[in-house]
């Protein structure tokens, strides 16, 4: 065979397996080569051995150094790729942490946005209405509810001054986990519903939310609260936010899976809803880390805890805003969370 008939029949294969190179995966599919010329993860094994398999052949025909060196380019980037050593674990779980999960957060940025709307607005709405219509937290909240969260928030009580006795921290901590990551999961799991559950869950915990800083502010208790929520609140509020949206996300392919199965659809939004919750999860320990052993120390000064509470909400911003913008972007399949096996 002519070297001019060679490049002819084996080119477009070449220049799709450097395609796959170039973006290191990004175009990974789930199904075999497509119509455009992009192959899927499963065939780049195969592809590699006929990559091989050509350049001996080059080799041997002699063919011209620019198709043979081409060809061994190739076959050493794959190489490269394909026989890496995985990196360790911990450094997977950084990198997701790091890079990953902010980019799948702003991926989504309309579910995101539509979240924050859905938690914010009826918080700030019942937040300002208590302030001129106090007796409306008698249709919000029973009787009890209120006066344990005034009893909690007393100005006048002693451990509005001190705080927490020390020696419960780590059952706080623990409680805080369970309370937490179980309001993570509800916000996401009833997105299912297509998108009403999640709707329902976070306008619910923003008026609850609301209600209560707006009744303890109007009566006078609002100091100790403020204090209090000031440490945690910039991870644990915008952790409910990722949730409520990853739920959106999830309904919204439901309701409109477009070309694909409506089955095939609710599997991909779940593959990476999962990932979410897998930052929010840890966004939650974090804020519950800071509830129990900051938050609960009402002696600190009350500058010192809202310069902290400042600082944190800026470094979770950006970390959502700029983390992970100067990696290639890498929709990896599941097998590639942290502590799993590298899927290249």
């Amino acid at each position: 065979m002519r070297q001019e008939q060679f490049v002819a029949r084996y080119q477009r294969e070449w220049q799709a397996f450097e395609h796959w190179l170039e973006t290191r995966g990004d175009a990974r599919k789930a199904g075999a080569e497509r119509n455009t010329g992009e192959i899927g993860d499963e065939d780049v094994p195969a592809r590699y051995r006929r990559l091989c398999q050509q350049l001996a052949l080059a080799r041997k025909r002699g063919y011209s150094p620019m198709v043979t060196a081409r060809l061994q380019m190739l076959m050493q980037r794959g190489h490269n790729l394909l026989y890496r050593t995985p990196p360790p674990r911990w450094q997977r779980a950084v990198e997701f942490l790091l890079a990953d999960f902010p980019r799948l957060v702003r991926s989504e940025a309309g579910a995101m946005w539509a979240a924050a709307a859905l938690f914010v607005v009826p918080l700030a709405t019942m937040f300002v209405l208590l302030q001129w219509y106090p007796e409306l937290i008698h249709g919000i909240m029973d009787p009890a509810q209120i006066a344990q969260a005034e009893r909690s928030f007393d100005p006048a009580a002693e451990h509005s001054k001190l705080g927490r006795d020390s020696g419960s921290d780590w059952q706080m901590f623990g409680y805080y986990i369970m309370n937490n990551i179980s309001i993570g999961l509800k916000t996401f799991a009833s997105g299912l519903v297509f998108c009403v559950g999640s709707v329902v869950v976070l306008i619910a915990n923003g008026i609850s939310i609301g209600a209560t800083f707006g009744h303890l502010q109007q009566i006078g208790s609002g100091d100790p609260l403020w204090r209090f929520v000031a440490g945690h609140a910039p991870f644990e509020l915008t952790a409910i936010v990722i949730a409520g949206g990853a739920g959106l996300q999830l309904g919204l392919n439901l309701i409109a899976p477009g070309r694909r199965r409506r089955v095939d659809a609710l599997v991909v939004a779940g593959i990476k809803g999962a990932k979410l919750c897998l930052g929010v999860a840890f966004m939650l320990l974090v804020a519950a880390f800071i509830e129990a052993f900051w938050s609960s120390t009402q002696s600190i000064p009350a500058a010192i805890k809202f310069s902290v509470s400042g600082v944190l909400w800026t470094l979770v911003l950006l970390w959502l805003w700029r983390g992970g913008r100067n990696r290639p972007i890498d929709d990896q399949p599941a097998a590639s969370w942290p502590g799993d096996a590298d899927a290249s």
